[in-house]
């Protein structure tokens, strides 16, 4: 009992720390998209930068006809003293007729 209840502390941890890390991926993934479809259309990405998680950056890169949203975010784990994990998402539109190209 002594030897396996540590192990299953850590075991813990480990799940709660992935759990942490699939819901930022899966909020960086939804601000990817908000990001890439506001610029696709023209419009201010600030709106879909609130969804981020705490601590993203977000950045927009136009090339031709395609607009690509990049999201990255620190997830913390909960150990403390382990180093941050980074996730990364990614989402692509095409650039909408008649969007104002000079405001990305």
């Amino acid at each position: 009992m002594a030897a396996g209840l540590p192990a299953l502390l850590l075991l813990l941890l480990a799940g709660l720390t992935a759990v942490n890390a699939v819901s930022t991926q899966a909020s960086c993934l939804h601000t990817a998209r908000e990001v890439a479809l506001a610029a696709a259309r023209g419009a201010d990405s600030a709106d879909g930068e609130r969804a981020a998680p705490p601590g993203a950056e977000v950045s927009v890169a136009v090339d031709g006809d395609r607009v690509q949203a990049t999201v990255r975010a620190p997830v913390r784990a909960l150990g403390g003293q382990l180093p941050k994990i980074t996730v990364v998402a990614t989402a692509v539109a095409a650039v909408e007729p008649g969007a104002d190209e000079g405001r990305w």
